[in-house]
C-alpha cells in the first residue's frame, strides 16, 4: 500500500510527481507506485490535510461498468476557475459531437500513438484529429473525446514540452498559474525506450460528465504486473478539451495504488503504432 506520511522537506531528492503533485507520463506514475512505498502529494483532497488516500483493493481481470456521472455543474465553476464554454473550433477542427454517452468500452476504431515512452490511446474519430509536433488536439466534444485529450495532454508534464502544451493546452485561471509556477526550473525528462517498456495505460474510469467539464480516472500498470490510478479534469474551453489543474497548481485530483482492474473500462488492442 502507499505510505500516506507527509511530504518530507527533501523533496528534491524524490521523483518529479511526488515534488510537485504532477499528473506527468505513465513511467513517472507507476515508478512511484511500483516500489509500494512512495509518499505522494495531493493537494487538494477531499480532508484537506494533503494525503494521498489508497484505494480498496479489487480483483484483478475484470472491466466493470464505470461509477455513475453526476449531473452537477462543473467543479472548475463552483470553484471560480474557467469552466470553457466557448463553442467555436479551431480552424481546420471538426469532430462528430453527437454521442454524449459515457462510454462503457473501448471504441471500435481505436488506435495507439506514441510520445516518448508511452503508447497512448487515440481514435480516428473522437480525437486527436490534429498533431503539430508535441501538441496531440482536435477532440470530439464528448466524454470519449475528453478521456483521450487527458492522456495525450498528461503525458507531456514532465518533458521540456510541458511549456507549449501548458500554453495551448492546460486551462486559464489561477490553478495553471500555480502549475507553470511550481513546474518552472525542475528538470526535464526525455524518455528513450521500447514504448510500454516504463508500464501502460489500460483503461478508465469516468467521474463526472458534461458538455463542458469530464473528471476521469486513468488506470495504469507497471511492468511488474502493479496497478495505480490517477484522477484529473478536463474543461471545454477555445474549442477544445484543456487540463485543469487545481488551485494548488496540482494536476492530479487523486492519485491511488489499486488492486486490480475491476471497475474500468479497458482499453482493447486497438490498431498497432
Amino acid at each position: 500500500m502507499l505510505s500516506q506520511a507527509r511530504e518530507p522537506d527533501t523533496a528534491t531528492r524524490k521523483p518529479l510527481l511526488q515534488r510537485t503533485g504532477l499528473l506527468v507520463s505513465a513511467a513517472v506514475v507507476l515508478s512511484l507506485l511500483a516500489g509500494g512505498g512512495a509518499v505522494l502529494l495531493v493537494q487538494d483532497d477531499a480532508s484537506g490535510d494533503g494525503e494521498s488516500r489508497p484505494a480498496a483493493p479489487a480483483a484483478a481481470g475484470t472491466a466493470a461498468a464505470p461509477a455513475p456521472v453526476s449531473s452537477a455543474p462543473a467543479a472548475a465553476e463552483q470553484a471560480g476557475q474557467a469552466s470553457g464554454t466557448g463553442e467555436g473550433r479551431p480552424p481546420g477542427c471538426r469532430t462528430d459531437d453527437t454521442d454524449q454517452a459515457v462510454p462503457t468500452r473501448s471504441p471500435a476504431d481505436l488506435k495507439w500513438m506514441i510520445y516518448q515512452t508511452d503508447l497512448l490511446p487515440a481514435s480516428p474519430t473522437a480525437g486527436p484529429l490534429k498533431v503539430d509536433g508535441p501538441v496531440w488536439s482536435c477532440f470530439a466534444r464528448t466524454p470519449l473525446g475528453a478521456v483521450l485529450a487527458l492522456h495525450a495532454v498528461s503525458s507531456r508534464m514532465s518533458s521540456a514540452d510541458w511549456k507549449v502544451v501548458t500554453e495551448k493546452q492546460v486551462a486559464r485561471g489561477p490553478g495553471r498559474d500555480a502549475f507553470v509556477a511550481r513546474r518552472t526550473g525542475l528538470p526535464d525528462e526525455e524518455r528513450t525506450g521500447t514504448p510500454g517498456s516504463d508500464g501502460n495505460f489500460l483503461g478508465f474510469r469516468i467521474l463526472t460528465a458534461s458538455k463542458d467539464q469530464v473528471t476521469t480516472m486513468l488506470l495504469l500498470q507497471t511492468p511488474d504486473g502493479k496497478y495505480g490510478a490517477a484522477s484529473a479534469s478536463m474543461v471545454w474551453e477555445d474549442g477544445d478539451w484543456k487540463l485543469r489543474p487545481t488551485l494548488s497548481g496540482s494536476l492530479t485530483e487523486s492519485i491511488t495504488q489499486t488492486g486490480g482492474t475491476e471497475g474500468f473500462v479497458l482499453w482493447a488492442a486497438g490498431q498497432k503504432p
